[in-house]
């Protein structure tokens, strides 16, 4: 009668062989843990920051600005005062909203800080609607009110509060703006689509008059409009701007940082695949040179099975399973790991937990196919042993 070794039993032959040699096997299973880890913690990561800048995408896709040009001495050209007015009768343009520099003014802790040492950061006059146009949300206090025209008072952008070394409002804290103490009643959280916020010092716009002397339009508007009206509005804001032509000015579309941001993660992502499949590789080395201790380990064990009628593709198929069962155990343990990593990175970050599956599967697939591949070699050299040659060793 023909020997014949079904698929259950031929599991149970393999997880004997694991068990028997507990931490040989968990260490080889790990090592394919890691880099399974590695490579789903990657591709969890990218997709959760990438589903947070979509998201912004989504919110941010709407939003243009305007800036002011440059003279030839390379000072900032101020926009013509009819410029914000104009732009606001736009039939799709919903939300408008100006800054302006304050130029030769510095932002210090205290007077007795070096006027040199300004660390970056600038002052722009802003209107109170400013937060609402830019999506901007506060982290700490409030923003400029209608006090912020009669008070020396400032929001500072989420940079210039941490150069400033401001984590807390809960006593009063001044800055010292020029040749001013103003008191912050605000900071701004990091603002991605007008990164120039995060290192100022705002005010408003009768403080930056009466107290810096600072005159004529606004530097910078920002503007929102119908979604689907985008490209139409930003064709005719030059014209609206300028109307006599005679002023250069810089028509941009935020977002597009955004989707640069997402090209960048993509590039990176693969640059870190590429070194979880070496990790992935090493391991399977490492697996395929266990195996085969194993085999030269159990010759006796493959005699005697010899011996009673098992095949070559017998003894060939239990070396193969327990190398892909050893695989598949790091595998699921890694995948365990790398949503675990993911989860944790994505709530430090602030960012929602996004992974895959796509990932999760090819994670699992890849550490069979390894563990499979790492297997050939010793099973075909185990399936080659005579029983004769292999009883010896007994």
């Amino acid at each position: 009668m023909a020997s014949r070794l079904r698929l259950p039993d031929a599991i149970t032959l393999a997880t004997v062989g694991l068990r028997a040699r507990r931490v040989r096997s968990a260490l080889s299973a790990l090592g394919i843990a890691i880099a399974i880890a590695a490579v789903v913690a990657v591709l969890g990561i990218a997709e959760s920051a990438k589903a947070d800048l979509v998201t912004q995408l989504g919110e941010q896709g709407n939003l243009l600005t305007v800036a002011s040009g440059q003279s030839v001495n390379g000072r900032e050209v101020p926009l013509p005062v009819t410029a914000e007015p104009m732009i606001a009768r736009i039939p799709p343009v919903r939300t408008v909203t100006a800054v302006g520099s304050v130029r030769n003014v510095t932002v210090r802790r205290s007077a007795a800080i070096p006027a040199a040492q300004t660390g970056g950061m600038n002052v722009l006059a802003a209107q109170p609607s400013l937060p609402a146009a830019v999506s901007a949300r506060l982290l700490l206090g409030r923003y400029l009110d209608p006090a912020a025209d009669r008070y020396p008072l400032t929001v500072l952008g989420h940079e210039a509060a941490r150069i400033l070394g401001i984590g807390s409002l809960a006593t009063p804290t001044q800055v010292y703006l020029g040749e001013h103490y103003f008191t912050v009643v605000g900071v701004l959280a990091p603002v991605e689509v007008a990164p120039e916020l995060d290192v100022a010092a705002l005010i408003s716009f009768r403080n930056a008059e009466e107290l810096f002397g600072r005159t004529g339009g606004p530097s910078r508007i920002y503007l929102r409009s119908d979604p689907d009206q985008v490209a139409a509005v930003a064709s005719v804001l030059t014209a609206t701007t300028v109307p006599d032509g005679e002023q250069d000015v810089q028509v941009r579309r935020p977002s597009d940082l955004l989707v640069a941001r997402i090209a960048a993660k993509g590039t990176f992502v693969g640059l870190f695949l590429g070194l979880g499949s070496i990790a992935l590789l090493i391991a399977g080395v490492g697996i395929a040179n266990i195996m085969v201790i194993s085999v030269l380990e159990r010759r006796g064990e493959i005699g005697l099975r010899r011996a009673l009628g098992a095949r070559r593709r017998h003894v060939a198929a239990q070396f193969l399973l327990e190398s892909t069962l050893l695989a598949a155990i790091g595998g699921v343990l890694g995948i365990a790991l790398g949503v675990l990593a993911t989860a944790v990175a994505a709530r430090l970050g602030g960012d929602p937990v996004a992974i895959p599956p796509a990932g999760l599967a090819a994670g699992l697939g890849a550490a069979l196919l390894v563990g499979a591949l790492a297997g050939l070699y010793p099973a075909a050299r185990a399936a080659r042993l005579s029983p004769a040659e292999a009883l010896r060793t007994l």
